[in-house]
């Protein structure tokens, strides 16, 4: 089988069956430490619309093959920002007083109007669920935050959840099948 062959069974296999296991992907992340040391130095030297335009391809194609309720890993690793509005929306809903709801679920800043969330997992994680999902904050909302602009400058972010996530990890390693990387050569085969 021929390099673009290759490229093609691996390409239609990530969007098929995507990884989903968390210890594999563990596993994998860090066998790649170096690849993917490698591939964001390579992708910041591309056009970052282009590679808007196949993450956020890519990510519609994968995300409805991945169930976030049956890992709702984010909801058990991440610390997650709110503002205010989002604090007191959720307070409303959960039928609580704004003060009362921070004291329960909020951290606070000294200096400042930073909040997040005081407990991981989320306390709204019920059954790999979000028991607010329809008050949920913008950082949940957005989250894996592939569908954003400007990924090559948000590679940091989106490698530190690439074991975390599998939306961002088949995404990812997606992304490096079609744009035929290779970390052995560091080329392109666009």
């Amino acid at each position: 089988m021929d390099k673009q062959n290759i490229y093609l069974h691996l390409i239609i296999n990530y969007l098929s069956h995507p990884e989903t296991n968390l210890g594999r992907m563990a596993q994998l992340a860090t066998e790649k430490i170096r690849e993917n040391d490698l591939f964001k130095t390579f992708l910041t030297n591309h056009a970052g619309e282009a590679i808007d335009k196949t993450v956020s391809r890519l990510e519609t194609e994968i995300s409805p093959k991945i169930s976030c309720t049956d890992c709702g890993n984010c909801c058990k690793s991440l610390m997650v920002n709110i503002t205010r509005p989002e604090a007191d929306a959720a307070a409303a809903h959960l039928g609580m007083s704004s003060a009362d709801f921070d004291t329960r679920f909020v951290e606070k800043s000294e200096d400042g109007p930073l909040m997040i969330m005081n407990a991981i997992p989320c306390h709204f994680l019920e059954n790999n669920a979000c028991s607010i999902y329809e008050h949920r904050f913008a950082g949940c909302r957005e989250f894996p935050a592939l569908h954003l602009p400007e990924v090559n400058k948000r590679l940091f972010t989106i490698f530190m959840h690439y074991d975390r996530c599998p939306i961002i990890f088949n995404v990812m390693e997606s992304l490096k099948v079609e744009m035929g990387f290779d970390a052995s050569t560091m080329q392109c085969n666009l």
